[in-house]
């Protein structure tokens, strides 16, 4: 019986997922999976060996070996025969900023924590909705700031709007997960930062466009319009401890 794969660490998913060459008709994509494009950017951008990748993913240096292996491999076959290439997948779980898990001294997710961290009551629901000027923001990943309210019994209790300080759309999730954020309600969302957002337990509303105060006060009662299968069409593409994509 085949041993289960152990669930690799990564630090985010990617901000650009897809890439397309141009003047060719489109084919299919070649699949770069998200754990393997952490080894590329760990060895050949951080420059960690291959047995320093291994203890930031989780595992032993000849499996970091493979990943990376079957990763240049793959991005070969895409340049050389023209193929789109898509980062998609794999065994991963995000990375929580803890200091035991991380090859870096210093790393913007424990700054987040530290900044961002809230306490939220045992009964209280965080809803966090993109924000601007009283309205729900349409891009994820632009948006500068989120209005996070706390509901119990159905009834908002609280609220507070929250500058993201201009931190890049790879980390917006890192400060919704510090505030122990439960839902998101957004406009447009990139597949990568949906993706992000279900390795970390948020449930995800996107397709909402409106007076955020209101769009909250229709989601504590369930009369919340939205639309699961919105994408951002901006090219944004995104951006816990669960285990991210399919690795339970």
């Amino acid at each position: 019986m085949a041993r289960p794969i152990k669930c690799r660490q990564v630090c985010q998913i990617p901000e650009t997922i897809e890439f397309i060459p141009l003047n060719k008709t489109i084919e299919d994509p070649v699949i770069l999976n998200i754990d393997e494009f952490e080894t590329i950017r760990l060895i050949d951008i951080e420059g960690l060996s291959q047995e320093e990748c291994g203890i930031q993913l989780g595992v032993g240096r000849t499996t970091a070996q493979k990943i990376y292996d079957n990763a240049r491999k793959k991005i070969a076959e895409a340049l050389v025969l023209g193929l789109p290439l898509k980062i998609d997948g794999g065994q991963y779980r995000l990375c929580n900023g803890n200091p035991g898990h991380c090859y870096k001294n210093s790393c913007i997710k424990r700054d987040i924590q530290q900044e961002f961290k809230r306490d939220k009551g045992e009964n209280v629901m965080k809803v966090a909705v993109t924000y601007e000027d009283g309205m729900v923001f349409q891009h994820f990943g632009r948006t500068e700031f989120f209005k996070v309210y706390d509901i119990e019994d159905g009834k908002i209790v609280s609220s507070e709007v929250i500058d993201n300080n201009g931190v890049g759309h790879g980390a917006l999730v890192g400060i919704l997960t510090a505030m122990q954020v439960d839902v998101l309600i957004c406009g447009g969302i990139g597949p990568g930062a949906q993706s992000a957002m279900a390795s970390s337990g948020i449930d995800l509303f996107p397709g909402v466009s409106g007076n955020a105060d209101d769009v909250v006060k229709d989601f504590a009662v369930g009369h919340l319009v939205y639309d699961s299968d919105v994408e951002c069409d901006h090219h944004e593409h995104h951006g816990g401890d669960d285990c991210g994509h399919h690795c339970h």
